[in-house]
């Protein structure tokens, strides 16, 4: 018996065979779109190439972030809000050194604090806001919310004037909203 095309058990044996290696072809364009879906709407984190302050790079943390995406630059390369802008990071990165922030779906799960930003060899970390400011011995002292802190003993913090170097607009804003508050000029350090 001689098959032909057009013959049903013909064209099922064809498309069976063919089969495997399209729904492959389909299922990773599948992930390849979830995947860059993902980091389109997520903030992410990426692979730390710098230089960490841990002993060895076995303890060193394994990704950096998490930062909001500020637009697509190709099918595969992504530029982020970097909070400082480093001479050795590049805000254009791959996506092969981005993965997309899960959120914890366990409710009051404390969450890890962000390891602190290197700038001219010293560890600071990200002000979110300027709560409160007071003179205590003739020394300016703000109440600084940081970012990223989810216990309440770590999230403000007292600070003096001379550690909150990098965020003179937090400072300007926290002024114009509260004039009465003690201001840099006010103080006679």
């Amino acid at each position: 018996m001689d098959r032909q095309r057009g013959d049903p058990q013909f064209d099922s044996a064809h498309i069976t065979q063919d089969d495997p290696a399209g729904k492959l072809s389909t299922k990773i364009q599948s992930v390849q779109e979830d995947v860059k879906r993902e980091l389109e709407t997520a903030i992410n984190r990426f692979k730390r190439n710098i230089k960490s302050t841990r002993p060895t790079k076995k303890l060193s943390e394994r990704w950096l972030g998490p930062f909001p995406i500020l637009k697509k630059v190709s099918t595969h390369a992504y530029h982020l809000k970097l909070q400082y802008q480093r001479k050795s990071i590049h805000p254009v990165l791959h996506i092969s050194l981005l993965e997309p922030v899960k959120t914890s779906t366990i409710p009051n799960q404390h969450q890890e604090r962000p390891p602190p930003i290197i700038i001219e060899e010293e560890e600071e970390w990200e002000v979110s806001q300027i709560l409160y400011s007071k003179l205590k011995r003739e020394k300016l002292w703000y109440v600084v919310e940081w970012k990223g802190f989810s216990q309440d003993s770590e999230r403000s913090t007292w600070e003096p004037t001379e550690n909150l170097n990098n965020c003179p607009e937090l400072i300007k804003d926290f002024h114009s909203l509260y004039p009465d508050k003690p201001e840099p000029n006010s103080s006679k350090s």
